[in-house]
């Protein structure tokens, strides 16, 4: 006898609390800060791809939402560090479910996932994205890709974090193979500052 008295009472208690209710999008609220949204493709600090290629991300999504081709690197297309770089890399938003598991399979932390989640499209083709479309905005002093490592850098100081921006030398083999790159005055700006700096002491 008590118990529906008891859920009503839950009920009516319910009823009289105001209401909350979130005014998007006139209201943005800010996501948690591990909130699963669009993915991002990210470089290192000298401009190089971190995508590898090894189509790991392919495999470990379950809603076959990712599609992948590597390409082998070579002295005048250096793309990422190492041998291989993503020559194709394609996510199709239709069928991603935004699980994460292709963020957890990446082995250089290429691939990550944004905040952003506002990715309605008038057409069902906008919604497959490509590798120009999810890799990252380029780092500030970087050149853009393809172009050499760095001197006397191995990939795995790449991965390890001990390059840290552009060297000289890859600003000349720019300068020299791409000379109108819209990257090179940045990357050029941000090599010289300090060693001007250095000199006005």
């Amino acid at each position: 006898m008590l118990a529906p008295v008891a859920g009503f009472g839950v009920t009516f208690s319910a009823m009289f609390r105001p209401t909350i209710t979130e005014q998007y999008p006139f209201e943005r609220v800010p996501t948690k800060p591990r909130f699963h949204g669009r993915h991002q493709l990210n470089r290192y600090a000298d401009g190089l791809e971190k995508c590898i290629g090894c189509e790991l991300c392919a495999w470990a999504c379950p809603a076959d939402a990712i599609y992948v081709e590597g390409a082998s690197n070579s002295p005048e297309a250096q793309f990422s560090p190492g041998e291989r770089y993503g020559r194709v890399y394609q996510i199709n938003y239709l069928r991603c479910i935004f699980c994460g598991l292709c963020i957890e399979a990446c082995p250089t932390r290429a691939l990550t996932m944004t905040n952003e989640f506002e990715l309605a499209g008038p057409t069902r083709e906008g919604l497959i994205w490509e590798k120009q479309d999810l890799l990252a905005p380029m780092p500030v002093g970087a050149l853009a890709a393809p172009h050499p490592m760095a001197p006397g850098a191995t990939d795995t100081d790449y991965y390890r974090g001990e390059v840290t921006g552009t060297a000289e030398e890859q600003i000349d083999w720019v300068r020299e193979f791409r000379p109108d790159d819209p990257t090179l005055p940045g990357a050029a700006t941000a090599t010289t500052a300090p060693a001007e700096q250095g000199r006005t002491r």
